[in-house]
């Protein structure tokens, strides 16, 4: 077993983490003010293909398709960083232009696929509605078939990237039979008539990043714009979450990891009492457990990566990486914080910012009692 990365994927790590430090962390606590990304990064991004990562190099992308261990490596050295920018390239690259790839027409990757790997058009996967959040099976949104087209009506709401989105990937109730038969997702042009943004929500953390609700009135999609085939929208959700929770795991990595630099960097300069606070044995416990959990949910992810790069069923892989290194992440920005004193309540500290982007990892993509339902139900009914 190798543990060690090629050498292709020590540079993209080093080369993701010279970028995120030149040009995103002189700017975080600025973005995180404003609640908006920076344009000019947004361009930068551009053209180092970050928004292509999961894509082959024929429809536009960095052709790291089949190296899903590098797309972890670049999602966690930007989380590492700001998860805001971690979360709008995750989110993008595994829950809305992977899935176009592996499930979609030759038609729709030509259509849609080219511009969201150059980064032409952001995109946002649309399921969370007021009731339809843990339960994928409640969607209300619904889409009445007239003629070739299908007519959305509904609202979506928890949408990352909704405001700022040219394409969505849309799952809508197209039947009366059970969730499992009655859901099919669509492919939406945002420039379709009766499509609006709605409300922009005002978050703890990752706030950068845009979160918006989404509304359909009739809303006209054409046939050709469904992915897979009509009532298979429940099983492509499941499948498209399973990769989107590998994403969600490799920024919480390098969300964790960055709390945990802090801390360190911290304790070796901090004075207490006559000596550094890194000295005191309560401290070192801190930081150690910090470390071992960080390293824990990183391997779990590399791992979930590896499993899906090999073909192998890899969504308890996945859901076991998501769980394991959200909570990781919060437990090191919460010691970073306490290690901090005083300090880590202030926002001239980053462990303040650590702290509230944290707990969204914990919520999105499943909540860590979904995965935890979802781990248990795996294995009562397959066992190891």
């Amino acid at each position: 077993m190798d543990f060690s990365l090629t050498e292709k994927q020590k540079m993209i790590q080093k080369t993701t983490r010279e970028f995120a430090e030149k040009y995103i962390a002189p700017i975080t606590e600025e973005s995180d003010q404003k609640q908006e990304l920076n344009q000019d990064v947004f361009e930068k991004m551009k053209e180092m293909n970050f928004f292509g990562t999961c894509i082959p190099k024929e429809y536009g992308g960095a052709g790291l398709h089949d190296d899903t261990l590098s797309f972890c490596i670049i999602t966690e050295e930007i989380g590492r960083v700001d998860a805001s920018w971690s979360i709008t390239t995750g989110v993008h690259c595994s829950v809305v232009a992977s899935p176009i790839y592996r499930f979609g027409t030759e038609e729709q990757k030509q259509k849609f696929l080219i511009p969201l790997a150059k980064g032409e058009k952001l995109g946002t996967f649309a399921l969370t509605e007021a009731n339809a959040g843990s339960d994928a099976g409640g969607v209300q949104l619904s889409a009445v078939l007239d003629g070739d087209e299908w007519i959305l009506n509904g609202s979506k709401i928890f949408n990352t990237n909704g405001g700022i989105a040219k394409i969505l990937l849309v799952v809508a109730k197209t039947g009366e039979e059970s969730a499992r038969k009655a859901l099919t997702i669509f492919i939406v042009d945002t420039v379709t008539p009766g499509y609006s943004v709605g409300v922009k929500e005002d978050k703890l953390g990752v706030r950068a990043s845009n979160t918006s609700e989404l509304v359909f009135q009739d809303v006209r999609v054409p046939q050709e714009n469904i992915l897979g085939k009509i009532g298979d929208g429940f099983r492509l959700a499941l499948k498209i979450l399973d990769f989107g929770r590998i994403s969600i795991a490799a920024q919480c990595v390098g969300l964790g990891q960055a709390s945990l630099e802090a801390a360190v960097k911290y304790a070796n300069e901090r004075e207490q009492f006559g000596q550094k606070i890194g000295r005191f044995q309560g401290i070192q416990w801190k930081i150690t457990d910090m470390a071992c959990a960080v390293e824990s949910g990183r391997l779990l992810t590399y791992k979930a990566a590896y499993m899906c790069d090999k073909g192998l069923d890899y969504g308890l892989a996945s859901s076991m990486a998501k769980l394991v290194a959200s909570e990781a992440a919060m437990q090191a920005a919460h010691d970073a914080c306490q290690i901090h004193g005083g300090y880590g309540l202030m926002k001239a500290y980053p462990v303040e910012r650590y702290f509230r982007d944290a707990k969204m990892g914990e919520i999105y993509e499943g909540t860590s009692e979904i995965q935890r339902l979802v781990i248990a139900n795996h294995l009562l009914r397959k066992g190891f």
